[in-house]
């Protein structure tokens, strides 16, 4: 039941990631936000007075019990923003989840590549992607994909072959095997790698999920790989979500003859970096090719709500203190004593003008 509270409150109408993130902030706790007064919650900044609302008249305790007993029977964990193994990429999206569900082991400061592309893959890219998922195994980095069809259970198994280590992005819940052919790519995965989803227990893999979970993916890698991609591919919608949040894109060209590399193609022209080996990624993210050595993580650290929420609100970039006091929801006291204790842990600095950024 450690988590019986926050699915509760994520359980909320009118309750989203970021109503939930300050919540979380202001009260210290989920528990804390529910038992939370009329008066108390309309004095939390950001929170509208519907969700206030929402909050007071829905009964929860059946959902949460529900999803509790889900998550038990089903052996996966969760994850949530204030462990250390949450990871601290996802951090500087504009809404990430309050918590993840989890089947495998994750660490929160590992450095990836995600590669994705058409379900519908050519043998070209099947090959390709297999052997890029390969050879960035071979470099010490982690491949992130969403285990669809096609380019992504190639760049999995190309990963996982070479002995390397890989991730899941799901649209459904990480108890639910889609598709059911990857049944062997999810076990394997839950042994070598991790299968991650921000959607309950037993969500089916509606089409509207996999668009949000393309948000992820990106946010997890230091660079978004694309390998091959048809016009309007659900792979264009992940490498405008890396663009947005300061990713590189990568992408293989494809045959100018066919319809299913005009997507990947316009990518190239609209300025990604053409990938032709394993050598063009690396040197893009200022690892020395032929490296032995897996890419350089930053340390882990343990955060507080207040830490987390500040931490949140730097990643998007250097602030100012006054700003950094509007935007957030804690009060300008809160903002001072936590910001000191983010410096003393190494997490951030100061600049002249009492303005903050992430080291």
């Amino acid at each position: 039941m450690d988590h019986y509270y926050w699915f509760a409150l994520k359980s909320v109408p009118q309750v989203g990631n970021v109503t939930f993130l300050r919540l979380l902030a202001h009260f210290g706790s989920p528990e804390k936000a529910l038992n939370a007064s009329p008066e108390e919650l309309a004095s939390v900044k950001g929170v509208s007075a519907a969700a206030a609302r929402s909050m007071a008249e829905h009964d929860y305790r059946a959902g949460a019990e529900a999803e509790c007993a889900r998550l038990r029977d089903s052996g996966a964990q969760v994850v949530d923003i204030l462990s250390e193994r949450y990871p601290r990429l996802l951090m500087q999206i504009a809404d990430p989840p309050p918590y993840l569900y989890l089947m495998g082991t994750m660490e929160g400061n590992e450095s990836a590549v995600a590669m994705v592309g058409s379900r519908h893959a050519s043998q070209y890219g099947l090959c390709t992607a297999t052997r890029l998922g390969k050879e960035l195994a071979e470099q010490g980095v982690t491949v992130v994909s969403g285990m669809a069809r096609g380019i992504d259970t190639a760049s999995h198994w190309g990963c996982l072959k070479a002995g390397g280590r890989s991730i899941a992005v799901l649209g459904c819940g990480v108890d639910v095997i889609y598709p059911p052919e990857n049944d062997t790519l999810y076990r394997t995965l839950c042994e070598r790698g991790a299968l991650i989803s921000e959607f309950p227990m037993g969500t089916s893999p509606l089409p509207e999920n996999f668009p949000r979970r393309n948000r992820i993916i990106s946010a997890l890698a230091r660079g978004v790989l694309v390998v091959e991609a048809g016009e309007g591919s659900g792979s264009l919608i992940t490498a405008q979500c890396a663009l947005e949040q300061g990713r590189e894109v990568f992408a293989v060209p494809g045959n100018v003859t066919t319809t299913g590399s005009r997507g990947v193609n316009g990518l190239i022209k609209q300025g990604a970096k053409l990938v032709e080996r394993v050598e063009d990624v690396l040197e893009e993210l200022g690892i020395e090719p032929l490296a032995t050595h897996p890419l350089e993580k930053p340390p882990s650290f343990p955060l507080t709500p207040q830490e987390a929420e500040l931490y949140a609100l730097l990643c998007q970039g250097v602030l100012q203190i006054d700003d950094i006091i509007v935007e957030s929801a804690l009060t300008a006291g809160e903002v001072s004593a936590t910001l000191l204790r983010l410096e003393m842990k190494g997490i951030i600095i100061q600049l002249p003008g009492k303005r903050f950024a992430v080291v």
